[in-house]
């Protein structure tokens, strides 16, 4: 459908750019700026939010005007004058063009929900599978000297990548200070790192067979991985913990902020990170053992066994990113009975009782 009544041009003029670039600047810092339309598809289901997450981690979003022809100016402005057209705003998803759905994507994948700000490219989850896929493949490609220096280089640049991630798509709505964020950083990198470092280094030292040494290296590689991962998430978001983040009436009203739904947030989040590394873990060397199994390449090409491996890493972090991530929908929702008490009796604004409220779980 068309929409003559939207300012966005597919070749804007420069004035227009440099306006859009301009209102695009003044958005970076209008935090709660009520210009998005929401998911696309339906939160309620696995499939719905698997598409959602899907579109939120296109790596195109990265350079949207290079490759999906709207900036994220562009996209701004959009979902303004969308937002200032009554039939858009109440319409039934599938009936809101594909123009406005596009500048959404473009919008929420660049632009934090609580802050209004950009997130740096490589901490959103549209530049995590990106900017994060040199270093899954140097983590996972074998290291036939068992430096102890790579293994600790590779760890520390995974879990560092990750705590910028955590922190850039935290709930953002619990004041973080810089001491706080440095003390959070350095905990979460460097337990995360002694954990998954420690257990390999204490199994090389076991007074174990080669093959034993090989099957419980294969088993505790993703307890390892998933126990670093939830440190460094819980430490890089203490600061939700302790003061509690904003939950939200049905009215789109802050009620305040809570400790429960913060724990619960971070409870969803950590679940994501536990499931994340599954296919990195089995998919590239299920990938190989097929590879081996029924073709020759390998045989003939032995030069091939790192590309084609580093190939099957990158796949599986691509497709298990969205996977992890439609676990939960970003918009929480928790009832009103689960939270402190404060917040068991308030009323909206027609008098009825508040049941139920949402939060930005973060990602």
């Amino acid at each position: 459908r068309n929409l003559p009544h939207l300012s966005y041009s597919a070749s804007p003029t420069r004035q227009s750019r440099n306006e859009l670039r301009s209102s695009s600047m003044a958005a970076d810092h209008l935090a709660g700026t009520p210009i998005q339309l929401g998911p696309r598809y339906n939160q309620a289901t696995q499939i719905g939010r698997f598409k959602h997450f899907l579109d939120l981690s296109d790596p195109r979003c990265l350079f949207p005007t290079t490759f999906l022809g709207m900036s994220v100016g562009e996209a701004r402005q959009v979902l303004v004058d969308a937002n200032a057209t009554p039939h858009i705003v109440q319409a039934r998803p599938e009936t809101i063009p594909d123009q406005v759905w596009l500048a959404n994507k473009i919008y929420t994948s660049t632009i934090h929900p609580d802050t209004g700000e950009k997130i740096p490219q490589p901490f959103r989850m549209s530049g995590f599978a990106l900017y994060g896929s040199p270093i899954v493949v140097g983590m996972l490609l074998p290291n036939p000297t068992g430096s102890i220096g790579q293994i600790v280089f590779w760890q520390w640049a995974n879990h560092t990548h990750n705590a910028c991630v955590n922190y850039s798509n935290r709930n953002a709505t619990s004041p973080t200070s810089v001491s706080g964020m440095a003390m959070g950083y350095t905990a979460a990198v460097g337990t995360s790192v002694s954990i998954a470092v420690g257990l390999g280094q204490v199994l090389n030292r076991a007074v174990l067979s080669q093959a034993t040494k090989t099957m419980l290296a294969r088993l505790i590689v993703y307890p390892s991985v998933a126990t670093a991962n939830i440190v460094n998430l819980v430490l890089m978001r203490y600061s939700e913990l302790s003061t509690g983040i904003h939950i939200k009436d049905g009215e789109g009203v802050v009620r305040g902020s809570s400790q429960l739904a913060a724990q619960q947030a971070i409870l969803d989040t950590a679940i994501t990170r536990v499931v994340l590394p599954m296919p990195l873990l089995l998919l590239p060397a299920a990938g190989m053992n097929a590879v081996e199994k029924f073709t020759n390449v390998l045989t003939r090409r032995p030069s091939l066994r790192i590309p084609i491996n580093a190939a099957f890493c990158v796949g599986a972090f691509v497709a298990g990113l969205p996977f992890a991530l439609s676990l939960f929908p970003q918009s929480g929702d928790i009832l009103a009975s689960k939270l402190e008490p404060k917040f068991r009796n308030l009323l909206d604004s027609n008098g009825r009782p508040v049941e139920r409220f949402n939060y930005n779980k973060g990602l």
